[in-house]
């Protein structure tokens, strides 16, 4: 029997994983990726009697490799709150789904395990950009303002890092750095202990997001605004949680941040106004390789010559939804 842990590479994904295996200890085989890679599960060689665990991916995106494991005989624990599409009806599958655009996987795990590493939990809930869930999920930690930073910060870095169109562009691949906070049953444990982790994601978030902060909107209204980034590591490693710092800034508008890629198409990562966190998913999924959910939602490659076609999509669509 083998065990896999499949999981997306963001601090979501992440901080559900570390909750599952502080709580349930052992040995697996770990399947992730950049934050985009989200078909993960198809590279999983099951056999009967394989447990696997499968957290903060698309089960619509994974469908075809959820029926194969569950025919070869694995089991599979399935958690996620993104699109799920129909859910399959099978004896050895255990899913937790909910996708409201309040909660994340980690709260989900959080719920599950009956908040053993809750401090976890509302780590990768900040990650996420969901800041009032967080915080609602840290009320009975008792924590300090300057705790519920740290914690925040922390999310944001470790999400920071997901983003890129390979894993050359992060500092850590998600499964090392996965690695790296798997053995601290709290997370302030492991920023008072692997300085040289924590700081290395710092000082690269601040290093990227000073250089966004020096690009302007390529178009901006009152109800969406585009941002185009060059095709630069930063660039691509900053999207995501750029556009996470341009929602909490403007919180009535939407924002699509768009990071040019080597073939000249374009990355985007799309944000709902935080005050209307519907609709992302929906304008995504109207091209071939968009998806998400309600609050946050991308396309992976956008071709060069729908540019135009996308902003005025993109505008329009916020601009009558508000």
């Amino acid at each position: 029997m083998a065990v896999w842990d499949v999981f997306n590479g963001d601090a979501d994904g992440i901080c559900s994983l570390v909750q599952m295996r502080n709580a349930n200890p052992c040995e697996s085989t770990l399947v992730t990726g950049v934050k985009r890679d989200i078909a993960l599960l198809s590279q999983v060689e099951a056999t009967a009697g394989d447990q696997i665990t499968v957290l903060d991916v698309s089960m619509d995106k994974n469908k075809e490799a959820l029926l194969k494991v569950l025919e070869q005989g694995a089991e599979v624990f399935y958690s996620d709150h993104h699109f799920a599409g129909d859910i399959p009806e099978h004896k050895n599958l255990t899913s937790l789904i909910n996708t409201a655009s309040d909660v994340c996987t980690s709260l989900l795990i959080n719920g599950h395990l009956q908040g053993q590493y809750a401090e976890w939990a509302v780590t990768g809930a900040f990650g996420d950009n969901l800041k009032k869930s967080a915080i609602a999920a840290a009320k009975p930690l008792n924590l300090t303002q300057s705790q519920l930073d740290q914690l925040e910060n922390l999310g944001i870095y470790i999400n920071y890092n997901g983003y890129g169109s390979n894993l050359e562009d992060l500092h850590f691949h998600p499964a090392e750095l996965y690695r790296q906070v798997a053995n601290y049953a709290s997370p302030f444990a492991f920023i008072e202990d692997n300085r040289e982790a924590f700081e290395k994601l710092e000082q690269g978030y601040h290093a990227d997001m000073s250089s966004a902060a020096n690009i302007g909107p390529q178009s901006a209204t009152d109800a969406a605004a585009v941002f185009v980034l060059p095709n630069e590591a930063w660039a691509r490693r900053v999207s995501g949680v750029y556009s996470n710092d341009l929602a909490n800034s403007s919180p009535d508008r939407a924002h699509a941040v768009l990071t040019i890629k080597d073939n000249g198409n374009y990355l985007i990562s799309v944000r709902a106004p935080l005050n209307n966190k519907t609709g992302a998913d929906e304008l995504c999924r109207q091209f071939p390789t968009g998806g998400g959910r309600a609050a946050a939602a991308g396309v992976n490659d956008l071709p060069a010559d729908q540019l135009s076609q996308f902003i005025g999509q993109f505008t329009d669509f916020f601009t009558h939804r508000n």
